[in-house]
Order: structure tokens, then C-alpha cells, then sequence
């Protein structure tokens, strides 16, 4: 049985096709992304989806779904959102459908009446695969724009928190990723030789010109769009990043825009390791499964930064189909559900 896993977000839209044998076992993944900013848009969300089905459209045999693109400011609520999103994957495919809601998988009609238990669940799809590695664990997915801190027991996530709002205030949230966050937002001052700037407050630089230009990202990974609408040279992202200081080039030299880089990284690292401890001492686990695109340089750097020990997700799936680790857990899940039912 082949089943599609769909990760709709608010700037990339993620499928893993995963097929299973007869009896619920993985046998392939096949994976693929496209960057849609659901904020611009959210109406051509059905094309993208056929877009990235393509041939193995006629092969699938259900569609699970979880989503946080009800959070993108088209949308004047998130139960709007999720609304509205539902609607667009319903009346793109004609099979089995199930959403990713706190509680499991829910079909359409379930979902209208609990819109808020779908909004930003995706976490539950993908602590389902961390489990499988370890029962008892704490998983960090660090994607392109948040980074997710989700406590299991058991084989079973545990978030104190149940919505983002309050993931954010039990650290299991951090609104920080590896391509897509304003620079800004992640430190006050950076160094400059022997002394410290205070950096601009305004959208210049993002967190993938800094991973990119301290080697952590490929400009493949780098698949979201530049603050500038410029290209994704390094020479491009060290203008970017002179600009968090008012600067530009001629003013700042190749080692003080390095300097800065490598700062903003460690800062980012920084942010995540003490969610982590929040987390870990929250729940007396003290070990970790990592996966998303910053699984090693951001979740498993938090890691050692507090001297965590750490697996990453590449241990049960391959690297590249952790970076659709919600995607891949969604059609997991979406197998359980249709394996119980029929």
C-alpha cells in the first residue's frame, strides 16, 4: 500500500510517498518539497499538490495530512486556516483522507468540529518515528523556520504544551529554524574585532546566509526566498549579513562578516540548548533523536553545548526523508489508522 504523507507549511510544502507491505512495514519512501509561500499563495496549494505527486498519483491508496500554514497572516484566524486548507486537499484527491490532530488521525468531518486540534500538529506525526528509535526520549526537528522539542515516555509524546502558544511557553517550541529566521531575532549585538555592535532590527539577513556561509547548508538547502530578492552567492549572503550592522562590502572585510556568521550560529545553537534543558529536566529525560534539516548542526550542536547524548533520525530513515520527517511520520500514522479501521 502506498500512502502519501503531506507536511503543508507556510513556506514549503513536503510529501513522502511511503510504501508498506502487507503488514504496516516500510518498504520505500520516496520524498520530494516545493516552496510555497501559502502567505502569497495559498490558492495554488491543489496544483502544487498535484505538482508533486506527479506519476505516483494514480498509485497512492490515501492521503494523510498535517499542516501550520493556518498560522500564515492570509488567514485572519488559524481555525480559518485549517478550514480552508482541509478543503483544498479534500477536493484535490478522491481517497482516503486523514488530518494529524493532537489525539491521532481524524478524517474531514471529525476535523470541522475540532478545527484548533489539527493547527501546528505536525510534531505528533514526527515523534511517532522518534519513538521507534526510543521510547523514552526527547526529539528535537529542527526545519527551515521552527524548532520542535517533544518529550516521549513510553512511545508516546508527552508535551506539557498542546498548542503552540503553550509549546512556547514550555520551551517545547522555539521559533527558530535553519533557513528562514530573521537574524535579527536571534541576538542584540554581534562582534566586530575588539568590540560589539548592536545589530539593525529589520529584515536584512536570514539564519540560511549565515548556515550557509559557516558550510552547514548547501545553496540546494537553501530553497526559501532572500530578504533582498538577490541570489544565493556567498558573496550575496556576506551583503546580507554586513547589512544587520548598517554596513555593507566595502565597509566590513571577508573575516568580520565570518566572525559574525559563526556568532549567529552559536547564538541559534545557544536558544535551542536551553529550551532543551527547560525540556529535559521538565520530564527527567535526558537523551535525544534529532531530524529536520538542522538536525546536526543546530538540534544535535544544542546537544552537546549541555552534554546531552544524541541519535539522530537517519538511524530508521535516510538523511534526505528526515527533512520530510513530519511527512514521512503523517503517512505512518495515516497506515496505523487505516490498518485498525479496516
Amino acid at each position: 500500500m502506498k500512502i502519501a504523507g503531506l507536511d503543508i507549511g507556510g513556506a514549503n510544502t513536503d510529501l513522502a510517498v511511503v510504501d508498506f507491505d502487507e503488514n504496516g512495514n516500510i518498504k520505500d519512501i520516496e520524498t520530494g518539497f516545493e516552496y510555497l509561500p501559502m502567505w502569497r499563495d495559498k490558492e495554488e496549494l491543489s496544483q502544487v499538490l498535484i505538482d508533486l505527486l506527479g506519476s505516483e498519483m494514480s498509485d497512492i491508496q490515501a492521503v494523510g495530512v498535517c499542516m501550520t500554514a493556518e498560522l500564515v497572516d492570509a488567514y485572519q484566524t488559524k481555525n480559518e486556516g485549517v478550514l480552508d486548507i482541509a478543503c483544498k486537499v479534500r477536493d484535490t484527491f478522491n481517497l482516503p483522507i486523514g488530518f494529524v490532530g493532537l489525539n491521532g488521525l481524524i478524517n474531514y468531518n471529525q476535523l470541522q468540529k475540532n478545527l484548533s486540534q489539527v493547527a501546528a500538529a505536525n510534531w505528533i506525526a514526527t515523534s511517532r518515528l522518534a519513538a521507534k528509535i526510543n521510547p523514552n526520549c526527547i526529539m528535537i526537528d529542527t526545519g527551515s523556520t521552527t524548532t520542535d522539542i517533544i518529550p516521549v515516555k513510553n512511545g508516546i509524546e508527552c508535551a506539557k504544551g498542546r498548542s503552540d502558544l503553550q509549546r512556547l511557553q514550555t520551551g517545547e517550541l522555539v521559533y527558530t529554524g535553519t533557513l528562514r529566521t530573521n537574524v535579527a531575532t536571534i541576538m542584540d549585538k554581534v562582534p566586530l574585532d575588539d568590540s560589539w555592535v548592536r545589530v539593525a532590527s529589520e529584515l536584512f539577513a536570514i539564519s540560511a546566509d549565515a548556515h550557509l556561509l559557516v558550510g552547514n547548508i548547501t545553496l540546494n538547502d537553501y530553497n526559501c526566498e532572500t530578504p533582498d530578492g538577490a541570489d544565493k552567492s556567498r558573496k550575496d549572503c556576506m551583503r546580507r549579513i554586513s547589512r544587520i550592522i548598517c554596513s555593507d562590502l566595502d565597509i566590513l572585510n571577508s573575516r568580520n562578516i565570518m566572525d559574525i556568521s559563526e556568532f549567529i550560529v552559536e547564538k541559534q545553537v545557544e536558544q535551542v540548548s536551553l529550551a532543551l534543558m527547560e525540556v529535559s529536566l521538565m520530564n527527567e529525560i535526558f537523551n535525544v533523536v534529532t531530524t529536520g534539516l538542522g538536525m546536526n548542526v543546530i538540534g544535535a550542536a544544542a546537544c552537546e553545548l549541555v552534554d546531552i547524548p544524541w541519535v539522530s533520525m537517519d538511524e530508521l530513515i535516510s538523511k534526505e526523508d528526515c527533512i520530510v520527517a513530519p511527512a514521512v511520520g503523517t503517512a505512518v500514522l495515516m497506515e496505523e489508522y487505516l490498518r485498525l479501521k479496516y
